[in-house]
């Protein structure tokens, strides 16, 4: 990156450079060859070409006078500063742009200019806004809508809007986009620092031991700042209270024993954990868009799911998501809740059907009594007079349902958001799930640990009466649907790096191996930690 002296150097030759290449003819002829310059170039592009001759070919960026120069300026500046934003500045060539601008001598230059920054422009503005990556292209399921922004239209809405503002509300403007940026800072801070220090050593730690072990856990605790100033080598109460708030900050069972695990947590090294802030940072912008005032976000590798109204957090529940095994992770996806079921009955997937049901079928037709078998009429079939051997998962013509009740696998309530991926939140009767600290475990819907008070908050924004009602129609025992009078959205994301409640950001484990992904995308991509390792 050139120097600040370069750069205005730079600045001033390519403002001259033009000036000089925008008066070597007569005005009329020159207008007309810099805008037959600019179609010439801009048809390489479809979408900047489409741009260019709604207005006629008129410049955007290579005019004379300060309104050009404050163009030329914001978008510099921007792309000068994307590495804030964990983008590859190199990705921009600001030197070869600059460059180009000095040595533009005639009006086809001018032309040549003209369109590589607005290209540079759309890239930029791209990257910033919904992401440097395609997610489909990362994993399979990552299966969310990015919601890019339509290129003609970025132009066209630059070109009437301030320059600088335009460019600094690219990025997502959230809360949390702004988090991770200010942690990305802080983590850069402490690895050119030299880190959190000594890991510790392997091994259970808990209150009352002493000695090295717990002077190196004491050590890392307060580079970390979960830990006060203390020269103690005693697992005093001070070092179990920062056990806990670590515990909470990342996701465990909060007990103030530093076992394996949690040990394993606090070994993470910053230089990993920025990792992590990088890839959010690209996730965030992959879901930067509208996501309704009043919303469900599940964050599965949190396991809990949230009602927000107006970014108040309203309600909150243990989840229960897709296991780790390949085919049964839960989905990343938005979609909109449009009904509950009380009472619901389990049509059974024909995946679950074909693979779990079937080859015990095969060895005992009696087998999952508590499961109806029915034909393509839905009329229940009798096991006896079926021989489930001659069937093979292709072939297999009989569906599966287990009526309403309370062993049923959805338990009670399910909750509706219909989509191809067929997900949905749902209750259980394997409650002793929700204890656990990684909760992956259902073949990908999403299993809450307070069902009932989820559809109250649900109901409460049509019924007067929410629990009252809600146990009035659970009461009959009959498969019900409810529908929502506004439909919800729901938002099913993935964030191994999340901003905390009273600020500072907490962290959770990849726990399907996503961000790993991700980051290598990105790395591959040119992104850099830019910092020493720690």
């Amino acid at each position: 990156m050139f120097s600040t002296t370069v750069v205005f150097a730079r600045r001033c030759v390519a403002g001259a450079a033009l000036a000089v290449a925008l008066t070597a003819a007569p005005a009329v002829a020159q207008v007309t060859a810099h805008k037959q310059a600019i179609a010439e170039h801009a048809a390489e592009d479809r979408d900047i070409a489409a741009f260019y001759r709604a207005q006629v070919y008129a410049p955007v960026w290579t005019g004379t006078g300060p309104v050009y120069e404050a163009r030329r300026k914001a978008l510099f500046a921007g792309l000068r500063g994307a590495g804030v934003h964990g983008l590859p500045v190199e990705r921009y060539d600001v030197d070869g742009l600059l460059s180009q601008l000095s040595r533009a001598r005639s009006t086809r230059d001018l032309g040549a200019v003209e369109v590589e920054l607005s290209r540079v422009f759309l890239q930029y503005a791209r990257d910033v806004q919904t992401g440097l990556l395609v997610p489909s292209q990362i994993d399979k399921g990552i299966v969310r809508e990015v919601p890019y922004r339509d290129r003609n239209a970025l132009l066209a809405t630059f070109a009437q809007a301030d320059p600088v503002d335009y460019i600094a509300n690219l990025p997502p403007q959230t809360h949390e986009y702004r988090a991770l940026m200010k942690e990305k800072l802080r983590l850069q801070a402490r690895i050119r620092a030299g880190g959190w220090g000594p890991t510790v050593p392997s091994g259970k730690l808990e209150p009352g031991d002493r000695g090295n072990r717990v002077i190196a856990l004491r050590n890392r605790l307060q580079a970390m700042g979960f830990l006060g100033r203390s020269a103690t080598a005693t697992y005093d109460e001070a070092i179990s209270e920062a056990v806990r708030a670590f515990q909470l900050a990342h996701g465990l069972e909060v007990d103030g024993v530093a076992g394996d695990g949690t040990i394993g947590e606090i070994n993470v090294s910053p230089d990993a954990r920025l990792r992590a802030i990088h890839v959010a940072m690209e996730r965030e912008r992959w879901f930067n868009r509208d996501r309704g005032d009043r919303h469900v976000i599940v964050n599965l590798a949190d396991f809990h799911a949230k009602i927000m109204d107006d970014d108040r957090l309203v309600f909150q529940t243990r989840s229960v998501v897709g296991h780790r095994d390949a085919d049964r992770r839960s989905p990343e996806f938005s979609d909109v809740m449009e009904h509950m079921i009380i009472n619901p009955s389990w049509h059974v997937p024909r995946s679950i059907i074909t693979k779990e049901y079937l080859p015990v079928l095969q060895k005992n037709p009696n087998a999952v009594g508590h499961l109806q078998i029915t034909d393509s009429r839905g009329r229940v079939v009798n096991r006896s007079s079926v021989d489930f051997t001659q069937f093979s998962s292709r072939s297999f013509p009989f569906a599966m349902r287990q009526p309403p009740g309370r062993s049923n696998a959805l338990g009670l309530v399910k909750f509706m958001f219909p989509n191809k991926h067929n997900i949905y939140l749902h209750d259980t009767p394997q409650k002793h799930l929700f204890s656990r600290e990684v909760r992956a475990y259902s073949h990908g819907c999403i299993r809450l640990a307070q069902p009932f008070e989820f559809a109250y908050a649900l109901l409460s924004q049509q019924r007067d009466n929410p629990v009252d009602y809600f146990h009035e129609v659970l009461g009959t025992g009959r498969e019900t649907q409810v529908d929502l009078r506004e439909p919800l959205p729901v938002h099913l994301i993935y964030r191994t790096a999340i901003s905390a409640p009273k600020g500072g950001m907490e962290y959770r484990r990849d726990v399907y191996g996503r961000d790993r992904k991700i980051w290598d995308a990105l790395e591959q991509a040119g992104v850099a930690l830019n910092a020493i390792r720690g």
